[in-house]
């Protein structure tokens, strides 16, 4: 089968495309026939080795997939071969085929097409185990979503909306706040060229906002803090932005805050069932029409290298989706 490898740490162009052995299930594992495979910030940093895992190399980075199982492992009985599933691991993605937990699986509905389907668990994943169980956000409150046009930003955009929240989406450009608004973002703030503190305080009416989403990191975390409203909740997501910033704790005291860390990916191994109760209301909310992956683009996998760079420079709204 071919992989892309990633054989040195280094930036995407170090990647190298091969053939090597198709993957074997042992006890518990499947075999999933890549159709499609969701590109990640994350893949961009486990390539360089600044990711929380350093997988053994040779490697293919990847973490969400959609396919049809092709071989289970001894024991297997939640899949069968010819089943269409999404996948989600740590690395090994970007491959025509991917070795999986079969408790990393789940069924895709069947008005769900490849493509969007394997950019949908780890976007939405987060998203929702970030605003249902760790910030337990309720209708009516304000949501502010940094970063908002970004994959997991525009998930959080469309489960606040779901979830009954007003939502607020904050982004770099204008054009990128146009895809939000699409995506039911009822508030704007271009933090480009606007200040995100006086934005906050005029929609909010200076009471600031219930619920922070902050993927991004770097400049605008603390302002964002600054401006929660009374036992606000701010969710640490991740630092897309590169530097993760250094807040004074006196303003949690000041604002009866939390800052509260959102790691869906140690969620999904610790709360096993509890991640696939979340899976299946998710898969619910799709099928009712609330929520769709938004698919910037689809790349070859022999043009892994350029997805990656498109994520890491920036310039991708919703997800890129490599197929095979």
């Amino acid at each position: 089968m071919k992989a892309v490898l990633c054989k040195a740490w280094g930036m995407p162009g170090t990647l190298v495309i091969e053939d090597i052995p198709s993957p074997k299930p042992a006890s518990g594992q499947v075999v999933v026939s890549v159709k499609a495979c969701g590109v990640n910030f994350p893949d961009t940093l486990i390539i360089q080795g600044k990711y929380q895992f350093k997988p053994e190399m040779p490697f293919s980075p990847g973490g969400e997939v959609a396919g049809v199982v092709k071989e289970v492992g001894e024991g297997v009985t939640r899949v069968k071969p010819g089943d269409r599933v999404i996948a989600f691991n740590t690395w090994g993605g970007f491959a025509e085929e991917m070795l999986v937990d079969a408790d990393r699986t789940i069924p895709m509905p069947a008005n769900m097409d490849f493509v969007p389907a394997s950019a949908f668990v780890l976007t939405y994943g987060t998203s929702y185990h970030a605003l249902k169980d760790r910030a337990e956000i309720k209708a009516g409150e304000t949501l502010l979503v940094l970063g908002a046009a970004g994959g997991v930003g525009l998930a959080a955009i469309q489960l606040g909306k779901a979830m009954g929240a007003r939502v607020i989406a904050a982004a770099s450009s204008d054009a990128k706040l146009k895809v939000c608004r699409d995506n039911g973002a009822d508030e704007v703030i271009n933090y480009g060229a606007e200040d995100l503190r006086a934005r906050i305080k005029a929609i909010t009416a200076g009471k600031g906002v219930d619920v922070v989403y902050d993927p991004v990191g770097g400049p605008y975390s603390e302002p964002a803090l600054r401006d929660m409203a009374w036992k606000g909740r701010f969710l640490v997501v991740g630092f897309a932005a590169g530097d993760i910033p250094k807040v004074p704790l006196n303003l949690t005291l000041l604002k009866g805050c939390s800052i509260v860390g959102v790691f869906w990916g140690s969620f999904t191994k610790n709360e096993p069932e509890h991640n696939r109760e979340n899976n299946w209301e998710l898969m619910a909310m799709y099928a009712a029409g609330k929520i769709k992956p938004h698919i910037h683009a689809t790349y070859p996998l022999e043009r892994a290298a350029e997805a990656l760079n498109e994520v890491l420079n920036k310039r991708v709204t919703g997800k890129v989706v490599l197929t095979t």
